[in-house]
């Protein structure tokens, strides 16, 4: 087809009627429980404490369950409507995101996960200097026979041995432990709320800059602050159950111990 003596595609299209196979029919009559595309990156903006909103990349898995007479889903419409939403992640964009999903893809059901990094600015105990801490975070939602919406995080802690500090004449053994948390909340509760009630149960927060004067202090501060991975997820557990926004959570705490050759962990799960 020609438009002004060059080639027209949307005269050609719109000339030709193209079958869509998805929609055909399936002889087989089994239903598919989730259908999608996973690992979609996408530039996103997320709600921030500081600067209210922040602009970073999210990683997204769109799904939705498919009828046992429908032959295919349709891919390219997850990423139409993820493209119409334009990169907004919050607890008010997803039920809106979830509930577009499942017009437009006729399911009774519809999946939503999306990964990213929170960067955090972050001043050091002593000296005050500022890096910028990443954490990992991202929020998990559904909608249809059940409505949910959980939100999760992963917070480095630095963490003392009790009984190394007991049993030592001097000293005693710390790693890196890493806090996994998913919550679910009646109320808006900013991430960097529970990064904060997650570093204060621990032997000491971790710090992107940290000068001589502030290694000292948070050195003292984590042997002054024992947690075994037992008292970690206890102690965070009873930070969440005083947070009246909280209704479920889960803690999960997995030291990367520094003399053996194994984690120690620890999990905690409670609907209030």
């Amino acid at each position: 087809m020609y438009e002004n003596g060059k080639p027209s595609v949307e005269l050609a299209v719109a000339a030709v009627t193209l079958p869509d196979i998805q929609k055909t029919p399936d002889q087989r009559n089994i239903p598919i429980d989730r259908v999608g595309v996973k690992r979609v990156k996408y530039p996103i903006r997320v709600l921030d404490r500081a600067n209210e909103i922040q602009h970073t990349v999210g990683e997204f898995t769109l799904l939705v369950d498919l009828p046992a007479h429908h032959k295919g889903t349709h891919m390219s419409r997850f990423l139409e409507i993820l493209s119409e939403n334009q990169g907004e992640v919050s607890v008010h964009s997803l039920p809106r995101i979830l509930s577009q999903l499942r017009e437009r893809l006729t399911a009774a059901n519809a999946f939503l996960e999306v990964d990213f990094t929170l960067f955090v600015s972050k001043p050091a105990p002593v000296t005050g200097k500022v890096g910028m801490m990443g954490y990992h975070a991202g929020l998990r939602a559904r909608a249809g026979a059940i409505d949910e919406m959980v939100m999760h995080v992963v917070i480095p802690v630095a963490t003392l041995c009790p009984c190394s500090k007991e049993i030592s004449a001097y000293g005693a053994h710390n790693q890196r432990g890493y806090v996994t948390i998913e919550v679910e909340a009646t109320d808006h509760i900013w991430i960097e709320e529970l990064i904060e009630m997650v570093e204060a149960a621990s032997s000491a927060p971790l710090y992107p800059v940290l000068k001589r004067p502030d290694e000292k202090f948070v050195t003292e501060q984590a042997y002054q602050n024992p947690r075994f991975v037992e008292d970690m997820v206890r102690e965070v557990a009873i930070a969440f159950n005083k947070d009246s926004r909280i209704s479920r959570y889960k803690v999960e705490v997995e030291n990367h111990e520094s003399i053996h050759d194994h984690n120690a962990y620890a999990v905690i799960e409670r609907t209030k």
